[in-house]
C-alpha cells in the first residue's frame, strides 16, 4: 500500500522528518472531532498508520480505541501499542479486522499509495458500522499550492499531479456506498519556525523530495533558508485537505 521505510533507521528518519508535533494539529483536532463525533467507547480504524502519530493522538484526544493497520514492519515497530492502540499488519485493500468493528476510519497521507481504491472502499464499507465516516487527510492535484514542500520545492507539485483527484476518489468510494460530506483545507504547523523545518528535512524520508534531482533539491533548500533568514519568527505552516465521506 504505502511506499514507506522497511528498516528501523529509515523508519526513525521518517518519524523525525514527517510527523507533525501534536501542538501543531489544533485545527485538525477540532475538525476531526466535529466530523466524526468521536468519544470514549468508540473505535477508530487507522489505515496506513505509519509510526502511529495520529493513532495515539486519536486515543489521547477523544478517548477512543484505535486499530492501527500498517504494512511496513519497521513502521509498525514504532507505533506505541497498548493503552488503547492495537497494531495490525495489513493493507487498505485487505483489512485484517472484523466486519462492522469501527465507528470511523482515518486515511492519513495514504490514498496515493493504495493499489486499488475500489477494493479499499469495499473493505472500509465492510469494516465500518452503518453511517460511520471515512476521513481522508491528503494532498490532492490542483489543491496543493499551500503545501510547504510545493512552496519551496515547486517541482514536487508534479508528483502530486499523479495522485488520485478528489473526484476520482469520490467516484471510487461512491461505488461502495460512500458519499462526499465535506472538503476543507486545514493548516498544520510542521515546526515552530522555517529554520527548524529546514533542520528536520530528511530527503530520503520524503518520496516527493527524493524524486527531485540534486540541483532542484539544493535550490529548494536555498529558498527555504532565505525565507527563514528574512523572517526568523515565521512558523512552518502547511495546508492539507480533509475529505469526509459517509
Amino acid at each position: 500500500m504505502a511506499a514507506v521505510p522497511h528498516d528501523t533507521r529509515a523508519a526513525e528518519e521518517y518519524r523525525l522528518a514527517r510527523e507533525i508535533p501534536r501542538d501543531g494539529l489544533t485545527a485538525w483536532r477540532t475538525a476531526i472531532g466535529e466530523a466524526a463525533r468521536l468519544g470514549p467507547g468508540m473505535t477508530v480504524l487507522d489505515v496506513g498508520a505509519g509510526t502511529g502519530a495520529f493513532a495515539t493522538a486519536f486515543r489521547d484526544w477523544y478517548g477512543v480505541r484505535v486499530l492501527a493497520v500498517e504494512p511496513a514492519e519497521a513502521m509498525r515497530a514504532l507505533i506505541p501499542a497498548g493503552g488503547g492502540v492495537e497494531v495490525f499488519d495489513g493493507r487498505g485493500e485487505a483489512l485484517p479486522v472484523p466486519d462492522g468493528c469501527a465507528d470511523a476510519a482515518w486515511l492519513g497521507s495514504v490514498v496515493h499509495h493504495l493499489s486499488d481504491l475500489g477494493a479499499t472502499a469495499r473493505e472500509l464499507r465492510r469494516a465500518l458500522r452503518p453511517g460511520a465516516p471515512v476521513l481522508v487527510r491528503n494532498a490532492f492535484p490542483g489543491r496543493c499550492d499551500r503545501d510547504l514542500r510545493v512552496r519551496f520545492f515547486p517541482e514536487t507539485a508534479d508528483g502530486i499531479d499523479d495522485y488520485p483527484t478528489v473526484e476520482r476518489l469520490c467516484e471510487a468510494f461512491a461505488e461502495a456506498g460512500f458519499a462526499r460530506v465535506s472538503l476543507d483545507a486545514l493548516p498544520q504547523q510542521n515546526a515552530p519556525t522555517l529554520a527548524e523545518f529546514a533542520r528536520r528535512i530528511r530527503r530520503g524520508a520524503d518520496s516527493k523530495l527524493k524524486a527531485l534531482d540534486d540541483a532542484q533539491f539544493e535550490a529548494g533548500m536555498e529558498r527555504l533558508r532565505a525565507a527563514a533568514a528574512a523572517d526568523p519568527a515565521e512558523p512552518a505552516t502547511s495546508w492539507m485537505d480533509l475529505l469526509v465521506l459517509a
